[in-house]
């Protein structure tokens, strides 16, 4: 039987990794499995809960130096032919593992294997979330889609489909890859799963089989002084170009709209930011989105807006 290698980058998470590894060591299907926890110094009870599970989670204590470099010790521990990277606070419908070792049997040309996602929104003022079993019937297989199938680094020039949590890869592309980019704070799932996708072939299950958890300390709501995504775009675009090793491109149309509405997003979180809204930054991008392209015309909006003081809500 494969070994799969779950990897759990940890910080500071007592509240939901109870509930994580839960959702793991239930799934279905017949494969041997490792639960690697990576406790990236958390300083409340990430730890203790994840040991109490005993074998087969292994929890392994460092100091905190990211999620980058938590994920990529646990890449470096692991011992599986496949391995999958779930944030400490995501859920994993039943038959997820099962389907994609499935997929993989089917499909052996394929080096990744990832699903569609649920965002799990809390019900309630004290941020409660409802029942996994309410979702179980997303989970069902529904097929496969083929437009994210494949070769797929045009598409990822557009949007960063792979949510992380719901992957499964091959150890050997993961550990050949070099593993997450240390030097990235944001957009450093996205830079994997592209670099991936110039070496790689994908296969997107439509099935639901992860459940997103989305709360206020999450670190994709940290605003940031660099937008590392408009970056990463820029870079990929200029070393690999817009098309696929299949010959699917995106028109440079396509691409440079995206990129412009990524650029304007950033200098809109920076307005929105109640800690301290850097206008500053905020113009800068609104008037490189315009420069981007000329044609996305709610850049020079925004910018018009802002120097009369208008700020958009949270």
């Amino acid at each position: 039987m494969p070994l799969v290698s779950v990897i759990i980058p940890a910080y500071n998470c007592a509240r939901y990794i109870r509930e994580t590894i839960e959702s793991i060591l239930s799934q279905e299907g017949a494969y041997d499995i490792e639960v690697i926890v990576i406790n990236d110094g958390s300083i409340d009870d990430t730890g203790d809960i994840a040991r109490a599970f005993g074998s087969p989670v292994r929890v392994i204590d460092q100091a905190n130096a990211g999620v980058c470099a938590a994920r990529n010790h646990g890449i470096r521990e692991a011992k599986g032919d496949f391995i999958a990277l779930v944030d400490h606070d995501d859920y994993w419908l039943p038959n997820k593992l099962a389907n994609q070792l499935a997929a993989f049997e089917a499909y052996p040309h394929v080096d990744v294997v990832f699903s569609e996602f649920f965002r799990w929104l809390p019900h309630d003022k004290d941020g409660s979330f409802e029942s996994p079993s309410a979702f179980e019937a997303m989970a069902k297989p529904q097929g496969i889609d083929s437009e994210f199938s494949g070769w797929i680094y045009h598409q990822m020039l557009l949007d960063s489909w792979v949510l992380t949590s719901t992957a499964l890869a091959r150890s050997s592309v993961i550990v050949a890859s070099g593993g997450f980019d240390e030097s990235l704070p944001f957009s450093e799932d996205w830079d994997l799963w592209l670099r991936l996708s110039r070496v790689s072939q994908f296969l997107k299950l439509r099935e639901v089989t992860t459940l997103y958890r989305q709360h206020p300390s999450q670190g994709s709501r940290v605003i940031r002084a660099i937008d590392y995504r408009t970056r990463l775009l820029e870079n990929a675009s200029r070393q690999w170009g817009l098309c696929s090793q299949d010959g699917r491109c995106v028109t440079p149309k396509q691409f440079n709209r995206q990129l412009a509405s990524y650029c304007a997003g950033f200098g809109l979180g920076h307005l929105k930011d109640e800690a301290g809204a850097n206008r500053l930054i905020a113009a800068k991008s609104f008037l490189k989105a315009w420069s981007i392209y000329p044609l996305y015309w709610r850049s020079l909006a925004y910018f018009a807006a802002m120097l009369i003081g208008w700020r958009p809500k949270r």
